[in-house]
């Protein structure tokens, strides 16, 4: 496709007048202070003085249309080199960035790609007992220091030297240059090292190596990718009235000073799989700060509550054409899409006096989780349910009953309007994949924003915006008993304990900045799930 044509499918409608209207100024100012071209240009003043140092090494995203070329033929030749050795069967160990792109990319593509971004016990050994001797492992880390990652390409290590499997050889490693993870990798001897642009922070990676290697490795067509975000480059480095990431950044920083500053993401025939997951920790992470920003809240589709409903305090975006009652539409091909959102939340950074590459508040979890396992007793989990209701212990919640308990809990957080509930799910992705209904009926039931995260995956990802954006998030954790765990070779602790030092970690953080945490434990995952769902049904009724 032509450059020209992909750009001209590439657009953004703001459908709501009365948005259009108070939009209009925003971009007229962008366009007067030449923010398109000088964010291009990689100005790293356009946030203000005390962005500025974090923004000098944050800009490079702006040219990987270009700069990522060369990555194509080191993929396919990797490629080739595996499918030679009958190897097919692509495993990604990678948290927030580094799977998030990927997992969109060949979903939208239609190819396979095991993605492990849990520490749930039972999901890493249904990756486990695909065939490894098919199995090529890619272990994907920005700072190389990633303790789910790390404990991914531990216990694949162990199991491929378990079946007669030269690990070392069917080992990849994506990285930025001189982290721990580059240096194992040339000590270990791994199959091979992609270096990424070290000058792109995670959630602007998805076409950096980050979000090409995975997805190339696994049959994504990644030049096409490029050539998209290629086809839209010079529109969004126009310093016009009609470049659509300008117009997008100005209906979200004019909705957010209105008092919208949720953003519900739903996809109306876009053709994009899952792009939603991505978007979500580019918004959140860039802007949930400093007691501001935008949380996005992905929901199914445009007849979903949340976005049908949506009240004062959300913008519904479309993420394909207008439908339903969208008030901002987001057109184009994936890789035109990657690069749109990213000038845009970039630009909304801009207007809401916010550094949108830093994440000030995301160590902080992970500080409390490694707390939690350094103390004898493994997790440091000795807190007492409140009440135990049939395979639901509850934590952190008084009453008699689990419906009572969410009746009082979830009207708390209906009043005053303008709250949201975070249903925060440490369970498996795919066996227990009936919990994602829970966001649904929350919203529908109780009349608020609802988002749904997996844990640990949304620590990398709206965890920083439940920390530092705005103070009005109710969170609901959901931990669950392990039949089977997994240890993880030469580290003092299993991925069970992992999986719950992490919650519980996660949770006494938020607690510290106020934020009402009640956790919900299920003895047995389905039925808990089960009693859970009819509960809340019950306390609604």
């Amino acid at each position: 496709m032509a450059a020209e044509a992909q750009a001209a499918e590439t657009a953004v409608e703001i459908v709501d007048g009365e948005l259009r209207g108070k939009a209009a100024p925003l971009v007229d100012k962008l366009v007067a202070d030449q923010v398109a071209s000088k964010l291009t240009a990689q100005d790293a003043t356009l946030w203000g003085a005390e962005a500025e140092s974090e923004a000098s090494i944050r800009l490079s995203w702006t040219t990987l249309h270009k700069s990522s070329r060369p990555l194509i033929g080191e993929i396919e030749a990797l490629r080739t080199e595996l499918r030679g050795e009958g190897v097919d069967r692509v495993v990604l160990a990678g948290m927030g960035g580094s799977s998030l792109a990927p997992e969109v990319i060949t979903g939208t593509e239609g190819v396979a790609l095991t993605v492990l971004d849990t520490t749930d016990p039972g999901q890493v050994a249904d990756a486990l007992a695909g065939d490894l001797q098919r199995t090529v492992l890619v272990v994907s880390s920005k700072s190389g220091g990633t303790v789910e990652t790390d404990s991914h390409r531990r216990i694949f290590a162990k199991a491929f030297a378990d079946s007669g499997i030269d690990a070392a050889r069917r080992i990849v490693v994506v990285t930025d240059p001189g982290s721990p993870l580059s240096e194992l990798a040339e000590s270990e001897g791994y199959r091979k090292v992609f270096l990424a642009d070290p000058h792109v922070g995670g959630r602007y990676s998805a076409l950096t190596a980050f979000g090409l290697v995975p997805a190339g490795l696994a049959g994504a067509d990644v030049a096409r990718l490029l050539d998209q975000a290629a086809g839209v480059a010079d529109t969004l480095a126009a310093d016009s009235a009609d470049n659509p990431a300008l117009r997008l950044a100005a209906a979200l920083g004019a909705a957010h000073a209105d008092g919208a500053e949720k953003v519900v993401l739903a996809d109306t025939g876009s053709g994009i799989t899952g792009f939603a997951d991505w978007v979500e920790q580019l918004i959140a992470e860039s802007t949930g700060k400093l007691g501001t920003g935008l949380l996005p809240v992905a929901v199914d589709g445009p007849a979903a509550p949340g976005f049908a409903d949506a009240g004062a305090d959300a913008t519904p975006v479309a993420v394909g054409p207008a439908s339903g009652t969208a008030k901002v539409s987001v057109t184009g091909p994936l890789g035109a899409q990657f690069l749109l959102w990213e000038y845009a939340i970039a630009v909304a950074g801009r207007l809401l006096g916010i550094n949108p590459f830093d994440q000030p508040d995301v160590e902080a979890a992970k500080k409390a989780a490694r707390s939690l396992l350094d103390k004898p007793a493994g997790s440091g989990d000795d807190q007492a349910p409140s009440f135990v209701d049939g395979p639901v212990e509850v934590y952190g919640l008084d009453g008699s009953s689990l419906a009572e308990a969410l009746r009082s809990f979830l009207g708390a957080a209906s009043d005053p309007a303008g709250q949201y509930v975070a249903v925060q799910a440490y369970l498996d992705r795919l066996d227990d994949a009936s919990a994602s209904l829970l966001r649904a009926e929350i919203a529908k039931r109780a009349g608020v924003q609802t988002t749904f995260g997996w844990g640990p995956r949304f620590l990398h990802s709206t965890g920083q915006y439940h920390k530092g954006g705005h103070e009005n998030g109710n969170f609901l954790q959901l931990t669950g008993s392990v039949e089977t765990d997994l240890e993880v070779p030469d580290r003092p602790y299993t991925l069970g304990t992992l999986q719950l030092a992490q919650a519980l970690g996660d949770g006494q953080v938020l607690a510290g900045h106020g934020r009402p945490v009640v956790r919900l434990h299920f003895t047995d995952r389905a039925a808990g799930l089960a009693h859970l769902i009819k509960a809340l049904q019950e306390a609604f009724e």
